[in-house]
């Protein structure tokens, strides 16, 4: 009885998402991008989940973007914690999926131990999280991105001021992250430089205003400066992507991988829709693309820029 539940089971998994995706044109770099999407399993999350290792089936990911909020409600506790098992190794499975993750902590994760999710490096193979802000440079043929993955919380008042329920909030430096973002900016040399938080700079939404008000003033004159090609962030359960005037940036929010909320337009909306998925980065010498997916794997938005 119990193989035959555990069949059952796998092919309830490989049918979902079965429906034929979209075509992506590959790139020279390609990541996978995915946020909020800790929910046991819950909602879409799994359906997003087979159906990004269909995607990556055909694109052949070199590296997971994880944008934050992979455990809800109240991160980890532990490296050994149980949430590791049902909102991340037993849901993303395809093999496809078995490349490095390089996550970043939301504001779930700092009502836990965020330490945790930096050490569980050391216990997943392809968890590979350094610190809670980090760089990476992705190359391949010529072409090269850099990412640059921030540790948005502590960078927003809210959060460490309340620090019984984000007890590791207020405990982290703020100057020491903004002067290594400004120093990582300023040496960066390569093709093209995405900047990835969880928290948005620009979006609709009814989150407190000072979450955005904070990363306007501490993050985004940075990243106005050193001409950032994308800043792409979670944090608000759908999709935006938003132009503002004076800034050459695309602001992207990503969807969630499991339960959205549904958006509205604000100043600079290009682009807005409530559908779970997950998003897609390619690049070549001369283009970058963001394709926007949803959980059937179909392409809704595509964020284009050009050399």
């Amino acid at each position: 009885m119990i193989r035959k539940l555990l069949f059952a089971a796998g092919a309830l998994l490989m049918n979902i998402g079965a429906t034929a995706q979209d075509s992506i044109p590959k790139g020279e770099v390609n990541l996978m991008v995915i946020s909020d999407a800790g929910r046991n399993g819950y909602y879409e999350q799994t359906a997003v989940a087979a159906t990004m290792g269909k995607v990556a089936e055909q694109i052949g990911p070199d590296a997971v973007l994880a944008l934050g909020d992979t455990h809800h409600y109240g991160g980890v506790q532990s490296v050994n914690d149980p949430l590791w098992m049902t909102n991340y190794e037993l849901i993303y499975t395809h093999p496809e999926l078995m490349v490095n993750w390089h996550p970043i902590c939301g504001n779930h994760e700092y009502r836990g131990n965020t330490q945790a999710m930096v050490d569980y490096s050391g216990i997943s193979r392809r968890w590979e999280m350094p610190s809670r802000y980090y760089s990476k440079v992705f190359e391949d043929d010529g072409t090269s991105v850099r990412v640059v993955f921030l540790d948005t919380t502590p960078l927003i008042d809210k959060y460490r001021e309340k620090s019984n329920t984000y007890p590791d909030a207020a405990i982290q430096d703020v100057g020491a992250q903004l002067e290594w973002i400004e120093q990582t900016l300023a040496n960066a040399k390569e093709d093209w430089t995405v900047v990835v938080g969880h928290h948005p700079i620009y979006a609709f939404t009814d989150k407190s205003e000072s979450e955005r008000t904070d990363m306007q003033k501490r993050v985004d004159t940075i990243l106005r400066k050193y001409d950032v090609d994308m800043y792409i962030c979670g944090h608000i359960h759908n999709y935006q992507h938003i132009l503002r005037t004076g800034s050459d940036i695309d602001y992207v929010v990503n969807t969630s991988g499991a339960l959205t909320r549904k958006p509205k337009k604000t100043e600079g909306t290009v682009f807005c829709s409530d559908a779970p998925g997950f998003s897609v980065l390619t690049a070549d010498k001369n283009n970058l693309r963001l394709h926007l997916l949803n959980k059937d794997g179909h392409i809704i938005h595509t964020v284009k820029r050009n050399k």
